[in-house]
């Protein structure tokens, strides 16, 4: 007997739902996928720097009077907390005799402190001339994948977050915290989630746990004057967060400090 088309078409996807023959739809991209990343690298920039073109920031460098001495670059390495040392020491491995090397025994002198003993006048001009040299952008790159990103990205996979948005959380927290720098650093946030919810690892919902560690890091940031607005929190993160977008997609708009930002 000769079946219609349609009517075959039907039996045909029926028997696959059955036998368990039919594809499932693919996952959403998490935030190593390189289009996500890009994403949250411009996200984490309109906060940190009011623009969205973080490859414009290489050579940004300013003391933010947060007791971390000078903070600059891509992902605010700082003088005061070792990773902006640990930067150019990476830098000299690959670049030997480059503008900022000279500075590497004061760097390592005020590590710990705010102080800039050593490092001015010249040294915001320096950087911004090691800035123009292609090793020492891909050299801020590799640490802020060592140091932030992969560690962020591999600890949000360990709790249960497949999905960008948890994993641009754990982010963007230890991109202002740090983690290893003492409370409130990344671990004390998210050791404050815990006593409040579950990760998904541990049983839990994932909207919940990602509001208990939001929660638990508007209040780390209250703790600290220079970090004390939450809006990168309350009309960025949130925003996301409520509006159920868990895979980051876009467009996206928020706000941050007032000022609104998109990405289409």
């Amino acid at each position: 007997m000769r079946i219609p088309g349609r009517i075959a078409a039907t039996l045909l996807a029926c028997f696959a739902l059955v036998t368990g023959s039919a594809q499932a739809a693919p996952a959403a991209p998490d935030l190593n996928d390189p289009r996500m990343k890009d994403i949250a690298m411009q996200i984490v920039a309109s906060a940190e720097n009011s623009t969205l073109n973080w490859r414009g920031r290489f050579g940004y460098i300013e003391d933010i009077n947060d007791k971390r001495g000078y903070t600059a670059g891509i992902i605010g390495f700082c003088s005061g907390t070792g990773d902006m040392l640990d930067l150019v020491e990476l830098y000299k491995k690959r670049k030997p005799g480059n503008v900022l090397e000279k500075y590497l025994p004061a760097l390592r002198k005020v590590n710990g402190t705010p102080s800039h003993e050593g490092l001015d006048p010249s040294y915001t001009k320096d950087w911004q001339t090691a800035a123009k040299d292609a090793a020492f952008k891909a050299a801020q790159e590799s640490e802020r994948d060592r140091v932030y990103f992969n560690p962020a990205v591999s600890q949000a996979k360990k709790d249960g977050l497949s999905r960008a948005l948890g994993q641009f959380i754990y982010y963007d927290a230890i991109v202002m915290h740090g983690d290893g720098w003492g409370s409130p650093d990344f671990t004390h946030i998210r050791n404050r989630a815990l006593s409040n919810a579950k990760p998904p690892s541990q049983g839990g919902n994932e909207t919940t746990w990602l509001n208990a560690f939001l929660d638990a890091r508007v209040w780390a940031m209250k703790q600290e004057p220079a970090h004390s607005n939450t809006s990168r929190v309350d009309t960025a993160q949130r925003v996301f967060l409520k509006n159920g977008n868990l895979d980051l997609k876009t467009p996206l708009k928020w706000k941050v400090y007032g000022d609104s930002y998109e990405i289409r």
